[in-house]
């Protein structure tokens, strides 16, 4: 049985990370963490999700309860994940960060401490997204060299960084199968007079409307066809059964750094 802590319990997401966690059979809910300021401070899960008490109350220090849990899910913001990361290399917990928005250098010392302890760092945790970047993978190979390749990302209003996490590991996956850094290749928007497409530029465009939770196409357009691969999430469910599913999988991983990818054995495919 593998004990869970779930950071940021006081969101939408975190309450979903709740609800797959204690679905689980081979999970325990041991922890539940929220930011110091928050009203769900001292309130029981139980509460926090509508349900009877379950007997386990919100905190916010997460060294009160280090000895309780063994694997850490943090869906929060960026500078909190790297606190509670630090933490976690401290007293040598393993920890599943499903939080996007971080910096380059944020991403290097999230890779260096992975030396120190087994993460799961991926920016969609959902099964579906994860089979896509495998399947971009497999259309780059085949395609990629003589199409234009745009990448259209839709989220609801309160997202707050663009374009999405998962935007941008699709551009990754793509520029890596074709040999290009998408650091120099990337155009993340076009106004005015641009001139004409520079083919091996990837696009991408971002929409932050209503309550989409999270839609992602990847066009690979050609002088007559068309390639298109979607996916379109419809509750925020299947990211945090994923998350859930990488906790149990990172149980008895060695340190180092893995992802989604890792977790559904899709590299080898």
């Amino acid at each position: 049985m593998t004990r869970i802590a779930i950071a940021g319990v006081s969101g939408r997401m975190g309450q979903c990370l709740l609800n797959s966690t204690l679905a689980e059979t081979n999970a325990q809910l041991t922890v539940a963490l929220s930011r110091a300021n928050s009203s769900a401070l001292g309130k029981d899960v139980g509460e926090l999700l509508g349900r009877d008490a379950i007997g386990i109350s919100v905190l916010s220090d997460l060294s009160e309860v280090i000895n309780d849990f063994d694997v850490l899910i943090d869906f929060t913001r960026p500078e909190t994940s790297m606190q509670l990361l630090q933490q976690c290399q401290q007293f040598g917990k393993k920890i599943v960060i499903g939080t996007t928005g971080f910096s380059a250098q944020q991403k290097h010392e999230i890779a260096r401490i992975a030396e120190d302890l087994p993460i799961v760092f991926a920016p969609n945790m959902s099964v579906g997204v994860n089979l896509a970047l495998k399947l971009l993978a497999i259309t780059s190979q085949v395609m990629g060299d003589y199409s234009d390749i745009e990448i259209i990302e839709a989220h609801h209003r309160h997202k707050v960084d663009a374009p999405s996490g998962t935007a941008l590991r699709m551009g990754e996956v793509i520029a890596e199968t074709l040999n290009r850094d998408l650091k120099t290749h990337a155009v993340y928007g076009r106004e005015g007079h641009t001139g004409e497409r520079d083919r091996k530029t990837i696009g991408f465009s971002t929409i932050r409307a209503g309550d989409i939770i999270g839609e992602h196409t990847v066009m690979f357009a050609d002088e007559g066809e068309i390639i298109e691969i979607s996916h379109k999430a419809t509750s925020r469910m299947t990211f945090a059964k994923g998350a859930v599913r990488a906790a149990l999988w990172l149980q008895n991983k060695a340190n180092g750094l893995y992802d989604m990818q890792d977790v559904l054995a899709l590299k080898n495919v």
